[in-house]
């Protein structure tokens, strides 16, 4: 059970936390958990997952904040950001050790903004360049290796690169009454589908069966951006992962898993430094319902922590459905 379960650590990692790299989405983190009763055969298998979330609550550090009181210590008022990310992953697997995931997310995204200034959270700034915004467009595609270095096949690592495929130049409709009427407005960077960055992704996964019908999971993963693009660095990421599956009934598995993840600062003169990053942990609970080649699979992540540097948004909570298929 343990080299079968261990053969699908690096499938997660391609739909998960980088995916959800909005500055101002409150870093949230991906909440896919890989099917343990793949076969270790080599093969092709493709993964369509569905994810929305809907930033719509003030934070500054770890409270809730209100639009009145944060407009009055200077910070800019979002309010809202609703996000719906399609993703789709091809994996080969070339042997029961080694094998490559890819995959490319498409984004619906609604953003609008109240500018900087005093507010009372739905009235935009007047000359504070609050603007609105539609996304629908591809994201920053991933290519992630996957190397199971023991003879237990239960410890591997990863090593991946996130592409500049996603746009970084997007324009939004500026909401301010001191601009003239349909006025483009640039759309922030940390709001923008891709980052423009070329980012490395490194990571550790380790498996461990508890019992015969239940197995353990941890993963470590770091992602870095390896140059800047247009005066603008998304900050480090560091996620850590730990979970359960529960394998006793025949088709259906239950799982239940704890994220955390952690993000520096964006950097640059076109970033928002002060509004960015933090360290956030999500309770994630799941099922997974297998037909064959067919897996079928939700989760709900539901926020245990959360910090954020300045003030940003956040959501109560991460929903994900998904279909799998090996051929």
């Amino acid at each position: 059970m343990i080299k079968r379960f261990a053969y699908t650590a690096i499938i997660l990692l391609a739909s998960n936390s980088a995916l959800f790299a909005c500055a101002s989405c409150g870093c949230s983190i991906g909440s896919d958990w890989e099917d343990p009763t793949f076969s270790q055969e080599g093969g092709f298998k493709f993964d369509l997952k569905y994810d929305y979330l809907d930033q719509n609550k003030l934070m500054s550090g770890r409270s809730s904040i209100s639009a009145a009181t944060a407009s009055n210590e200077g910070y800019e008022i979002e309010k809202y950001t609703k996000n719906e990310y399609i993703t789709a992953s091809l994996d080969y697997a070339f042997n029961d050790r080694f094998g490559l995931n890819f995959s490319l997310p498409y984004i619906i995204r609604d953003h609008s903004t109240l500018g900087v200034g005093p507010t009372n959270g739905t009235t935009p700034v007047s000359g504070g360049g609050s603007y609105n915004s539609k996304t629908t467009t591809i994201g920053d595609a991933k290519l992630i290796g996957r190397y199971l270095i023991n003879e237990q096949h239960n410890l591997g690592i990863m090593v991946g690169l996130k592409f500049a495929t996603g746009s970084h130049s997007l324009m939004g409709i500026s909401t301010d009454s001191s601009d003239p009427t349909g006025t483009s407005a640039t759309i922030d960077r940390g709001l923008q589908p891709g980052t423009g960055t070329t980012d490395a992704i490194a990571g550790i996964y380790y498996f461990h069966s508890l019992t015969g019908m239940s197995n353990i999971f941890t993963q470590v993963m770091y992602q870095s951006a390896l140059n800047s693009s247009d005066s603008y660095r998304p900050g480090d990421v560091y996620n850590a992962n730990i979970g359960v599956n529960y394998t006793g009934f025949k088709n259906i598995i239950p799982k239940l898993q704890l994220n955390a993840k952690y993000q520096n600062h964006d950097t640059g003169d076109n970033a928002d430094p002060v509004n960015t990053g933090g360290l956030l942990t999500y309770l994630t609970p799941g099922v997974m319902v297998n037909f064959d080649k067919v897996t079928l699979y939700s989760s709900v992540q539901i926020p245990v922590y959360q910090y954020v540097n300045g003030v940003q948004l956040v959501p109560d909570y991460i929903l994900s459905l998904g279909v799998r298929y090996s051929f």
